[in-house]
């Protein structure tokens, strides 16, 4: 670290042009429609709207994954969650890294964008939610980050603190308090501070960086509109979508905050900033405690694009053209490649790398045809390509979760799409055109020439990603304690979480 910080030093005397700053903000569970410039009639996100009109609007950008832990993995590795090691086996699973749950993290293996931009220099933050492991051998400083506030999940809770706890805070190394006791959300009235207290992290650190003269990657992952929402004093009754929109009005306030110290400090022209989110709105908590996902069809845990497409802007002032629309297909797995070539960095050539470098888009407008990959779990559920989205296979959620009043989809059923059983589509893949249908309502006709054209296309692509596709060891497989905890005679208790080989399970514990 010491020959780093000289080497920058150095390189500051010589007068060689330093890299640019990088400023990732990470929303959790914020929907497409939820932001002014893409359509949401109150019109309450006037700094990230500004934002789109200084910089570059991206209206089909996508999540790597519908849920937050393995899209999290896929921003940070440049890596699909397959390839990673954060997803599951477990029949198309749904479930993400809870840490009362699961204890498999981000493997050592993984080379975390942190990690390589250190070695350009760059100091290096995360703000807010990390969601990749709570063990020691997963904490974020292990893996590149210099300092760290917030948690390694969200402010699920309150809990009991005795069968489960309540999640820890912390500063670096050090833990502060938890959720709900050191650093209180009043679950009634939706109000707590933690936005304003990462706000003041982010401009802190942001500060100190210009300061020192050091180039910084900030990565502002703040979890305010994950449910159960909340917002500050100032913000609760603000708004007129309710509490949910309050706590995305306080995110507004706080990005217009941001930026507006980077051009105060004069660092705007030298600072990259990319707003997303990491999965859809979670229709879930709708109305009062989810967002929007605009036209599209569900939301957060499915693969439909309600589940997947995000908002997003990228913001570098005299860099990236003010004003500008793009039409690319972009992933949350290209701001790893975008972001270590701003610094000029080449990303590992030793693995599989599926993030695009975006930046012939943002500065040259540049298109760069690719395909899209929606995967649920260990399996891929569907592929967009171009205008046209193939699903291999259909699912929203169990018919006993839905009977119980758990939907992933409200006021959306389309019939023979928004399945309740896992329905598999592989052999006549059920397509859509985008562009024409953004809501998945209106399959092609398998006789269509149009339907047979871009289905060749499709099949070719998913063939090719097939071939070369080596799965990680997956890290997200829920803990069953009555299975890992139990054993028939002869048999040893399998103790982790990890899937056992199959020749185990068979002897020893089907059908238990």
């Amino acid at each position: 670290r010491l020959l780093l910080l000289l080497s920058a030093a150095g390189l500051a005397a010589l007068g060689a042009p330093q890299p640019p700053n990088i400023l990732l903000l990470l929303m959790d569970d914020m929907g497409w429609g939820d932001l002014g410039v893409y359509g949401e009639p109150s019109r309450e996100t006037p700094n990230l709207d500004r934002m789109a009109a200084e910089g570059m609007l991206f209206p089909n950008f996508y999540s790597a994954n519908p849920l937050c832990s393995p899209s999290r993995a896929a921003l940070l590795t440049g890596r699909l969650p397959i390839r990673n090691g954060f997803y599951t086996t477990n029949a198309h699973a749904r479930n993400a890294y809870t840490p009362q749950e699961i204890v498999g993290g981000i493997p050592d293996s993984e080379r975390l964008l942190p990690e390589l931009l250190k070695e350009a220099g760059y100091a290096t933050k995360i703000v807010g939610k990390w969601h990749l492991g709570h063990r020691p051998q997963f904490h974020p400083l292990k893996h590149g980050f210099d300092e760290w506030f917030g948690s390694p999940n969200c402010h699920f809770g309150p809990y009991d603190n005795k069968a489960k706890p309540n999640l820890p805070v912390y500063r670096d190394w050090d833990m502060v308090g938890r959720f709900y006791e050191e650093f209180p959300i009043n679950v009634k009235t939706g109000e707590s501070n933690l936005t304003q207290i990462y706000l003041e992290e982010a401009l802190d650190f942001i500060r100190r960086q210009q300061a020192a003269q050091r180039p910084f990657f900030l990565y502002w992952a703040v979890d305010a509109t994950h449910a159960p929402v909340y917002a500050s004093r100032p913000f609760l009754g603000s708004s007129q979508r309710g509490r949910y929109g309050d706590a995305v009005r306080e995110i507004d306030d706080s990005v217009g905050k941001m930026l507006s110290l980077l051009r105060t400090l004069s660092i705007a022209e030298s600072t990259f900033v990319f707003f997303t989110s990491d999965n859809g709105a979670a229709l879930i908590s709708a109305p009062s405690q989810g967002g929007s996902n605009g036209p599209f069809l569900c939301g957060k845990q499915t693969t439909f694009e309600g589940g997947m497409r995000e908002p997003a802007i990228a913001w570098w002032p005299k860099h990236i053209p003010a004003g500008q629309v793009s039409h690319q297909l972009g992933s949350i797995m290209d701001l790893f490649t975008t972001s270590l070539v701003l610094a000029g960095l080449k990303p590992p050539s030793d693995r599989v790398i599926d993030g695009l470098d975006l930046l012939p888009t943002m500065l040259q407008g540049q298109l760069t045809d690719r395909p899209i990959f929606y995967y649920r779990g260990n399996t891929l559920m569907a592929v967009t390509l171009g205008q046209h989205k193939a699903h291999f296979w259909t699912w929203t959620n169990s018919w006993e979760e839905f009977r119980q009043g758990i939907d992933f989809c409200p006021g959306q059923n389309v019939s023979g799409v928004t399945t309740h059983t896992q329905e598999e589509h592989t052999k006549l893949p059920l397509l859509f055109h985008l562009g024409r249908d953004p809501g998945e309502k209106f399959p092609l006709s398998f006789a269509s020439t149009e339907y047979q054209g871009t289905l060749s296309r499709i099949t070719l692509v998913v063939q090719q990603h097939q071939d070369t596709l080596v799965p990680g060891q997956p890290q997200l497989n829920v803990c069953n304690q009555a299975v890992m905890n139990w054993a028939p005679p002869g048999c040893e208790k399998l103790g982790k979480c990890l899937p056992p080989p199959e020749s185990v399970l068979e002897k020893c514990y089907w059908p238990h």
